[in-house]
């Protein structure tokens, strides 16, 4: 029989000293937490943005803009991509909170779709000035700008313009959300919070198409 070393007999057969060194290792692991949030009192507006290859960024947004319904407070929700049309489970949702929610779907499709760069810088122009009124209205604890990144990546609308509002004029109490893969650096420059969602693994590449409850 191989011979127990003496911290192998203490773990096999004193299951309380286990206890008592986890005990003691959440113990300094709490008061070093504590440490760390005892300066950590403010509160702001914050600028998020979700970019990135990986699937998720609208989801995860929407789970913040859920979490303000949950606390009664009133959100905004522009799409700058998605269509009217479009039948999806997120739209259907926010719907059923008409007090809560403000939902503007300002996109015609993806541009491959349209084929007509003025018909989408239109839309995008149109989204922005709705988004601009919702980021300054009151009313709002927070407005998500859904696929605001990929406009901006095809310069439908100035970036210049878009970071300038953002970081000048934007209400400082106010939370507003970008999604949309490839964000410009100077929107990452002047945001609060970014994620970056990485492509591990998808479906779509092993022939699987979007489906219900998952993509939309």
């Amino acid at each position: 029989m191989p011979r127990l070393t003496e911290g192998r007999r203490m773990t096999e057969q004193s299951p309380e000293a286990d206890n008592a060194r986890h005990a003691e290792k959440a113990k300094k692991r709490k008061a070093a937490h504590d440490r760390m949030m005892e300066g950590k009192t403010g509160e702001k507006g914050l600028l998020i943005v979700h970019t990135g290859t990986g699937k998720g960024k609208t989801s995860a947004a929407l789970g913040m803009v859920f979490r303000h319904i949950g606390h009664d407070m009133p959100v905004a929700v522009v799409q700058f991509t998605k269509s009217p049309s479009w039948d999806t489970g997120e739209a259907r949702l926010l719907r059923r909170f008409p007090e809560l929610v403000t939902l503007h779907i300002m996109g015609e499709g993806f541009t491959w779709e349209t084929q007509d760069r003025e018909r989408d810088i239109a839309a995008a122009r149109a989204g922005w000035e709705r988004a601009r009124e919702l980021i300054l209205d009151e009313r709002h604890h927070m407005v998500l700008l859904d696929e605001l990144n990929i406009v901006l990546r095809y310069d439908y609308l100035p970036i210049d313009e878009v970071v300038t509002f953002l970081r000048d004029a934007k209400p400082a109490d106010k939370h507003v959300v970008v999604t949309g893969r490839n964000a410009k650096p100077e929107l990452i420059e002047i945001a609060d919070l970014v994620t970056e969602m990485t492509l591990v693994k998808h479906p779509f590449r092993a022939g699987v198409k979007a489906q219900k409850g998952v993509e939309f």
